[in-house]
């Protein structure tokens, strides 16, 4: 496998290829289908992973790349169905103890899933935008 473009510059996934034509997978549809080969250039730095991976929404391979399992996936729903929560009251909701729910804070923050808050004067954090949109794409 590898990452071609057609004249149009649009990227598939080659899946092989023939005398005159290759069999490309489009990332966007998943559709595979027969592109003649003077059509198609290689693409160089885009691995074809890479380029299957480009067909699924940015949001989404966010938080599938931030999350690392379900509590952290739980937690980024909950925050983005209540919005701003207290961390205080996310000591006393949730069943983990403060250095695991700061450490899985901190890691979701760095990778841009949760913002800080404040709510009723209190340090707490929300889900941003990036996350709603990938959890109502999961959710449908």
């Amino acid at each position: 496998m590898r990452t071609v473009r057609d004249e149009t510059g649009k990227r598939y996934v080659l899946l092989k290829e023939s005398g005159d034509s290759s069999l490309v997978r489009d990332p966007e549809t998943g559709q595979e289908r027969y592109i003649e080969n003077d059509t198609l250039d290689p693409v160089d730095g885009e691995t074809p992973l890479e380029t299957a991976a480009s067909g699924i929404p940015e949001s989404v391979r966010r938080v599938v790349s931030g999350v690392h399992d379900e509590a952290g996936l739980g937690l980024l729903a909950d925050l983005a169905d209540r919005g701003p929560v207290a961390v205080r009251d996310m000591l006393g909701a949730y069943d983990q103890c403060e250095s695991d729910l700061h450490g899985r804070l901190a890691e979701l923050r760095a990778a841009g899933l949760i913002e800080e808050a404040t709510v009723a004067g209190e340090r707490g954090y929300d889900a941003t935008e990036t996350t709603r949109e990938a959890l109502n794409a999961l959710r449908e």
